[in-house]
C-alpha cells in the first residue's frame, strides 16, 4: 500500500507531462502519438540503439541513487556534475599508467576506486565549507562544477593533450585493450550495469536495514532533533555527502573506461543535473530511482530518432523533460492541499 501511494506523485506526473508535451506537439502539427512512439520506443528498437540506452542509464542512476543519499540526509548535493567529473579525471589519470602486458583488471578496479575517492573528496569539500563557513551546499556545489570542469579542460589541453594537438574531443584515446568489454555488435560495456545493479542494492539495503540509514534519514528530518536524541547529525551529513560524491565520482569512472576511452571535456554531458530530475521526481524513494532513470534514458536515447522519423527537433526531449518539472510541482501542490 505504501508503495502505491507513493507512486500516486510521479505516475501523476509523468502522465500529466506527456499530455502537455502532446498539446505544444499538435500547436506544431506534428502528430503527438507518432511522436510518443518514437520517443518511448525509440531507444528499443535495436539491439545498438537499447545497448546505447542502457550506457546513459547507468551513469544517470549512478547519480540519482548518489543524490538519494544526499537528500535522504537533508542535502541538496547539486555538486554531483562536478563530482561526476572529477571522478572522470582521476580515473584517467590512473589508465594513463596502463602498459600492454600489464594486468587491465587491476587498473580497472584502481580507476574506479580512484575516481571514487575523487568524488568523495570533492562532496566532502562542499560539506565542510557548509559547516565551517556557512556556505549553503547549492551555491556551493554549483561553484565547484565550474572547478571541475576547469580543471577537466586544463589536462585536456595541458599535459594530456593529444601529440601535436589540443582537441575538444578529448584526450588521446585508452588503448583498446583497456577499455571495459562490449558485448559483440554492441557498445554495451556489460561490467557497468553489474557494477550499477550492486551499488543500487546495496545503497537501498543501507538506507532502509541499517542502523547508519536509519541515522541519516532521521538527520535529514531534522538535524537538531536528531543531535538531542543523541544521533551525530553533523557527521551522518558529512558521510552522507562523501558517499553520494563517491558514486558519482565511479560514473565518471566508467564514462571514461565504457564509454569515451578518453578524458572529454565534459565527461558528465549533463547527466548529473538529470539525475537530479531523477531524484526529485522520485521524491528520494531509492524504490523508484531506477525505473525513472530508465525512462529518461529511453526518452533522451529515443529524441536521436525523431529527426529522422518525423522530421521534428530531438529537443523535444527536453522539452518533455522541463514538462515533468512542472507537473511534478503540480502534482505536490495538489497533493500538500489534499493532505490539509
Amino acid at each position: 500500500m505504501k508503495l502505491l501511494q507513493s507512486s500516486i506523485v510521479p505516475v501523476a506526473a509523468i502522465l500529466c507531462a506527456i499530455v502537455l508535451t502532446s498539446i505544444l506537439l499538435l500547436a506544431y502539427q506534428v502528430p503527438p502519438v507518432d511522436a510518443l512512439r518514437v520517443l518511448f520506443t525509440g531507444a528499443l528498437s535495436t539491439p545498438s540503439r537499447m545497448s546505447d540506452m542502457l550506457m546513459l542509464a547507468a551513469p544517470l542512476l549512478l547519480c540519482a541513487i548518489g543524490l538519494t543519499v544526499s537528500f535522504a540526509a537533508g542535502q541538496y548535493n547539486l555538486g554531483i556534475e562536478g563530482q561526476m567529473t572529477i571522478g572522470g579525471v582521476a580515473s584517467m589519470w590512473v589508465m594513463r599508467a596502463y602498459q600492454v602486458g600489464d594486468s587491465v583488471a587491476v587498473f580497472w578496479c584502481a580507476a574506479i576506486v580512484v575516481g571514487a575517492i575523487a568524488g568523495m573528496l570533492w562532496a566532502f569539500f562542499i560539506a565542510l565549507l557548509k559547516h565551517y563557513t556557512r556556505v549553503s551546499e547549492i551555491f556551493a556545489g554549483l561553484g565547484l562544477n565550474f572547478v571541475a570542469l576547469g580543471t577537466s579542460l586544463y589536462f585536456v589541453f595541458g599535459p594530456w593533450k593529444r601529440p601535436g594537438v589540443a582537441s575538444m574531443s578529448g584526450t588521446e584515446p585508452l588503448d583498446e585493450s583497456a577499455w571495459l568489454p562490449t558485448l559483440e555488435s554492441t557498445r554495451l560495456a556489460w561490467p557497468t550495469p553489474i557494477i550499477v545493479l550492486c551499488i543500487l542494492i546495496l545503497i537501498w539495503w543501507v538506507l532502509r536495514h541499517t542502523h547508519w540509514g536509519l541515522q541519516v534519514r532521521a538527520s535529514g528530518l531534522s538535524a537538531l532533533a536528531s543531535a538531542r536524541m543523541g544521533v551525530p547529525a553533523v557527521r551522518r551529513m558529512f558521510e552522507a555527502m562523501a558517499v553520494s560524491g563517491g558514486i558519482a565520482g565511479i560514473a565518471g569512472a566508467l564514462q571514461v573506461l565504457g564509454v569515451y576511452h578518453a578524458l572529454v571535456p565534459n565527461v558528465a554531458s549533463g547527466i548529473g543535473f538529470l539525475g537530479l530530475l531523477v531524484a526529485l521526481l522520485a521524491r528520494a524513494d531509492i524504490r523508484w530511482v531506477a525505473p525513472l532513470a530508465i525512462f529518461f534514458a529511453m526518452v533522451t536515447s529515443g529524441s536521436i530518432q525523431l529527426p529522422l522519423a518525423l522530421s521534428t527537433d530531438s529537443s523535444i526531449a527536453g522539452v518533455l523533460q522541463g514538462m515533468l518539472v512542472l507537473a511534478m510541482i503540480i502534482a505536490r501542490s495538489v497533493q500538500r492541499r489534499g493532505e490539509v
